[in-house]
Formats: structure tokens, C-alpha cells, sequence
């Protein structure tokens, strides 16, 4: 099986990004996880990355001249790595027209919220504020616009009475872990892709 090599940015504790780890570690998975960059040195998922054995590396806005060298660099970096996915696991800084024009149909990302529900930041607030029943995650194409790229998979769970943000988040990420995981194994298999509509 030709696994694809997939790369993960992240600004965090990289949960998302540990699952993805942990999927790939089956010998069926059709991708494997060859990297991680951080636009964060202090983000804990880069030591969890390297005790997985995994290249890292470490691109922070403030050492370029603007986003798009910022940008420039990371995909530089991808290109180094010859990746062929690449997945945004709470990477916290939007991407430019050009980054994402140069890997379209190539970049994932996560969020939590049923999109187009919810876009942006403290979803799970906003959720049980607009009164919802159902609240969930989404995984899709990245585009310049926030959350706006094509959905690849959704998940859903109901909103409990009594939820306050953290027990929604809770619930909602249990489901991210495993969506993200199916949704990358689609695309990277095929059966997924951006047709460019």
C-alpha cells in the first residue's frame, strides 16, 4: 500500500494531532504521520511528537517579515519533508491565499462545530447561547476563508441539559478524535477529494 505522508500543524497540546499518531499506527492505515510543525515552541505537542519519533520543526510569525514568508516557510518545509496531506489540528493562525492556493485539495482541518454553524472561536459557548440540540465537528478542505473550504465529514451529539462549554467541548472531542482520523484515511485513500467546485 503507497501510505500518503501527511504533516500536522499545530499551536497546542496537539490531541487531535496525538490521534491521528495513534491512527496511523495501524499497518492498514493508508497515511502516515512523517512531522509536525508548531508556530508555538512551547506547544506540548511537539513533545509529543518527538518521543513518537517524528520530525518537528518550529515557524513563528515573528521571525518573518509577514504572513506570507511565514507561510513561504512552511511550505518549504512541507515540500522538504515531501508531504502529500496536510492536517491543521488547533493550528491557530490562518494560512494566505497563496499557501492555501499552492496545496489546495491537500490541506485538512478540524473544528468544532457543525459548519456552516459556528464558525471561529468558543463554539461550544456560542452552541448552548443559540440554544441547539445537536453540536458537533467538522473536517474540511482548507480554504483562505475561516472554515469555509469544503466539508469532508461531519459528527454529531446531542446538547444535554445542564452542559456548560467544557462538558460539550468534552463530548464534542471525543468525536473529533475519531472523525478526524476516518476523514484523513478517505481522502488519503481517494475516496474523498476536492474537485475544485
Amino acid at each position: 500500500m503507497n501510505r500518503k505522508r501527511v504533516a500536522i500543524l499545530i499551536s497546542g497540546r496537539g490531541s487531535n494531532m496525538a490521534a491521528l499518531i495513534a491512527a496511523a499506527k495501524a499497518s492498514d492505515y493508508p497515511a502516515e504521520i512523517i512531522g509536525v510543525i508548531s508556530n508555538t515552541p512551547s506547544a506540548a505537542g511537539l513533545e509529543t511528537a518527538r518521543a513518537e519519533g517524528l520530525a518537528t520543526a518550529v515557524i513563528r510569525l515573528k521571525d518573518h517579515s509577514d504572513k506570507t514568508a511565514a507561510d513561504a516557510a512552511i511550505s518549504a518545509r512541507l515540500r522538504e519533508w515531501q508531504v502529500d496531506l496536510v492536517c491543521l489540528a488547533g493550528f491557530m493562525r490562518l494560512l494566505g491565499p497563496e499557501f492555501c492556493t499552492a496545496w489546495q485539495g491537500r490541506v485538512l482541518n478540524i473544528h468544532p462545530a457543525l459548519l456552516p454553524e459556528f464558525p471561529g472561536l468558543d463554539t461550544h459557548a456560542r452552541a448552548l447561547a443559540a440554544g441547539v440540540a445537536e453540536h458537533g465537528c467538522t473536517v474540511h478542505f482548507v480554504t483562505a476563508g475561516m472554515d469555509e473550504g469544503p466539508i469532508v465529514g461531519q459528527a454529531r451529539v446531542p446538547v444535554l441539559a445542564g452542559d456548560t462549554p467544557e462538558t460539550l467541548a468534552a463530548r464534542v472531542l471525543a468525536e473529533e478524535h475519531r472523525l478526524y482520523a476516518d476523514c484523513l484515511a478517505k481522502v488519503a485513500r481517494g475516496e474523498i477529494a476536492w474537485t475544485g467546485q
